[in-house]
């Protein structure tokens, strides 16, 4: 098969043909039909994260090896089944769910394998989307899409199951009724507006740096669209806000300026979720922390029911499509090139 690997860190996708794989137990091998660009397949070329204060935390020493296929936004057609498959059929189109964990941790074993220590997830730890197969280690990580549309529904995985999850931890009875501020207006934050809105939100103030980024953010419904980059950002938050204190902030980013802003605008006993994984290092002033009663969740992800819940509503036509830009597989390094430069709106998508 035909896939595109990071052979060394920091250096373009390497165009590979190996043997496509024969699924064995209940192993399921799908034909790729759409393999979304996320943000965090920059983090994995560059081999690494910004733990600030001059460290890092290597990939390496988190189970990732090369050659690496990235790729874990992936919508495929049933192909090939191990002998102990079940539950799927031949032909059919799924959303292949990629935050694999062991299976045996307690973690794992309470449905949160997106919380495993030893995880194996696809297109992370194990080969990804960025092929014309891949290998699935079992038939339950599949999800019927029937007929919707393959490029659409690949990013739900990662972007969709990120944010979904995000707004649970938020809660219905915050988000129903008080605004919520959104920092990062690229695929996430649109694709947080979406779901807000289906989700029967009142809306979002969103932050970001770019002005075409906060211009679709206001296209898509935001109530108002700020820069993060202004000096007056975290006062211009609250008179969106109408000079009330925000309940909730998800921080999309995860700089030291944008978990800053979102620690002066909560209000006591706030949320924030924090997702975004630029790094650096947080200068916050710890008294503030149980003076505030702040909540400040670190979110990764979502889990297999999370994923399924998603999907559902997705079958309700209520979540509004973010964009999506098409790329062909071939041009994945070029994709990945685009995303790394900011010139992507929405989510950039391979397809074969």
């Amino acid at each position: 098969m035909k896939c595109y690997c990071v052979i060394n860190f920091r250096e373009p996708l390497v165009q590979q043909e190996v043997d496509t794989p024969v699924p064995s137990g209940k192993e399921v091998l799908l034909q790729v039909r759409a393999a979304g660009v996320c943000h965090s397949d920059i983090h994995l070329w560059e081999g690494g994260y910004d733990l600030g204060n001059g460290r890092t935390l290597a990939l390496k020493d988190r189970g990732v090896s090369l050659p690496l296929i990235m790729g874990h936004e992936t919508v495929g057609t049933l192909s090939a089944m191990g002998p102990d498959a079940s539950g799927v059929e031949l032909s059919r189109n799924y959303l292949v769910y990629p935050w694999i964990g062991c299976g045996q941790c307690p973690a794992c074993l309470d449905g949160m394998e997106n919380h495993c220590s030893a995880p194996r997830c696809l297109g992370i730890h194990r080969g990804g989307g960025y092929a014309d197969h891949i290998l699935v280690p079992d038939a339950k990580y599949l999800i019927d899409i029937g007929d919707l549309d393959a490029a659409q529904i690949a990013p739900y995985a990662c972007s969709g199951l990120t944010t979904y999850s995000a707004l649970k931890k938020i809660g219905a009875p915050i988000f129903q009724n008080h605004p919520i501020v959104i920092v990062g207006a690229g695929g996430l934050g649109l694709m947080c507006l979406s779901l807000l809105s289906a989700l029967g939100g009142v809306g979002a103030i969103v932050v970001d740096i770019d002005p075409a980024k906060r211009q679709a953010a206001l296209d898509a419904g935001a109530l108002a669209a700020v820069d993060g980059a202004a000096p007056d950002a975290a006062q211009q938050i609250l008179k969106a806000l109408d000079g009330k204190p925000a309940q909730a902030f998800i921080d999309l980013v995860g700089a030291p300026s944008t978990t800053g802003i979102a620690f002066d605008c909560l209000t006591k006993g706030g949320k924030l979720i924090i997702i975004g994984l630029f790094g650096g290092a947080s200068s916050w002033p710890i008294a503030l922390i149980p003076m505030k009663a702040m909540n400040i969740v670190g979110s990764y992800v979502g889990n297999l029911s999370e994923l399924r819940e998603l999907i559902d509503l997705v079958r309700t036509g209520r979540i509004s499509p973010i964009p999506i830009q098409r790329f062909a597989l071939d041009e994945a390094d070029a994709t990945l090139t685009a995303l790394r430069s900011g010139k992507i709106t929405g989510r950039a998508v391979l397809t074969n």
